[in-house]
């Protein structure tokens, strides 16, 4: 992989021990070394960042960039952009688009479609579906493919696995692990059938509720431990999920993620606030499931964070609800999010290590990604404290030009971010590098 020299000087180095002040001497792309008043070659490039906060470089693993077939709701280039924005310097990009990647021929297709366009690295999930599910365990070999995607209920796009049989079927072929989303099917045609003419957005965690998600969790726990097979949990909403994965005990069996959006916003005042703008699925729901989801993150029981990116045209959204598509654009304002957390309490600067980056990192696999130490790719994030006022909409990278949290006044903001050493944003502004992510490792 390609790498620059950099020297990060001044700056206070977050890690899962604890913050440090420390400098970091990229070498080639990869971390030489970390420590106080480094010496290093002249002629090294310097990055000041006295008095600042390094973070190694965000991970987020559950994004949608829409390409191929959407990209006027966002593409690789915009949607990675976006990412290096908030110092996101890996993503892991989702199967559900048009067409889905189901075959190893249209994930080769996304692997050179992000090839000298991205800003971030990047791997890629492939859609299961009844007519792949036996040749799976062949096509996770893959090069840039970080696993396999199952969508239990529908939501945006075609692909669906909704019984058991065929779930028990993918989950046989394979051994990486299996990322899902967690709506009983069945339920949800239901649910739909019987919606009455002008239903309200606000309507959407009564509509999608609780016992829709619960259902097929417990489906999709019986069946890992019937198969043994890893999965994880994404976008976890309720308390009730969070109760049964603590009940259950299934160790590195299960893991799960959560969403900002799950953990920042609650309903009703979410969808009284921003109508549509705020509609994704599964729901966000009321304070008591927020709660809990940020009780279950500070204590481990949910592994990472995935900012479940996904964006649409403001014309879209301002479809009459439910013919309004579900998703919100979040790879840019998680850790600015996570810093608010910090600042109210419920998180201290090492967990945003352990859910943003080592999480992540060991769920799949990631290879050469992790805290800053010698030897792992030199992607970091430098933050300014000091920036306290209100996100500005001109800010945001994604296409989509919106976000639930524009106007939340701020504790700090990603001044810096580089990858493999290449300083690929800064001050708001794409970086002199340019696009320089790569396919990730995964192992």
């Amino acid at each position: 992989m390609s790498g620059a020299d950099l020297l990060v000087r001044g700056g206070r180095v977050v890690g899962l021990d604890g913050v440090r002040a420390a400098d970091v001497h990229i070498r080639r792309g990869s971390v030489h070394a970390v420590g106080p008043e480094l010496a290093v070659p002249a002629g090294t490039p310097v990055l000041e960042a006295r008095g600042r906060l390094v973070f190694p470089g965000l991970i987020d693993p559950q994004v949608h960039f829409r390409e191929p077939g959407m990209e006027h709701k966002e593409d690789l280039a915009s949607g990675t952009l976006a990412a290096a924005a908030g110092g996101v310097t890996s993503v892991l990009e989702m199967p559900n688009t048009k067409p889905p990647t189901t075959t190893p021929e249209l994930l080769r297709d996304k692997v050179s479609r992000a090839r000298g366009r991205t800003y971030s690295d990047h791997g890629f999930f492939l859609g299961a579906t009844a007519q792949n599910a036996d040749r799976l365990g062949e096509y996770e070999a893959e090069p840039g493919c970080c696993g396999v995607k199952v969508f239990l209920g529908s939501s945006t796009g075609d692909l669906l696995v909704p019984d058991d049989a065929t779930l028990e079927r993918v989950l046989r072929s394979g051994a990486r692990r299996v990322a899902v989303h967690s709506e009983d099917e069945y339920r949800l045609r239901e649910r739909y059938a019987a919606l009455p003419a002008g239903t309200s957005v606000r309507q959407h965690p009564e509509v999608r509720d609780v016992e829709c998600a619960l259902r097929a969790t417990r489906r999709l726990l019986d069946l890992a431990e019937r198969t043994g097979r890893r999965v994880h949990l994404l976008h976890v909403s309720t308390a009730e999920e969070i109760a049964l994965l603590r009940e259950r005990r299934l160790g590195d069996l299960v893991t799960a993620e959560v969403t900002m959006n799950h953990l920042f916003l609650a309903a009703p005042e979410c969808y009284e606030s921003h109508g549509t703008l705020a509609q994704m699925n599964p729901p966000v729901r009321e304070p008591r499931h927020r709660d809990a989801l940020r009780a279950a993150l500070a204590d481990g029981t949910l592994t990472c964070i995935g900012s479940d990116h996904a964006p649409h045209t403001l014309a879209e959204k301002a479809r009459p609800y439910p013919e309004s598509p579900s998703g919100i654009p979040g790879v840019q304002t998680i850790l600015p999010l996570l810093l608010l957390a910090v600042r109210d309490g419920w998180l201290r600067l090492p967990d945003v290590v352990r859910v943003c980056v080592t999480g992540p990192a060991r769920v799949w696999g990631i290879q050469a990604k992790g805290e800053l130490a010698s030897g792992v790719d030199g992607d970091l994030v430098v933050v300014d404290q000091e920036e306290r006022g209100p996100l500005a909409r001109e800010w945001l990278r994604s296409r989509a030009g919106y976000s639930p949290f524009v106007g939340w006044s701020l504790a700090g903001w990603p001044v810096a971010t580089v990858l493999r050493g290449h300083v690929v944003y800064a001050q708001h502004a794409v970086g002199a590098a340019g696009a320089r992510g790569e396919v990730l490792r995964f192992g």
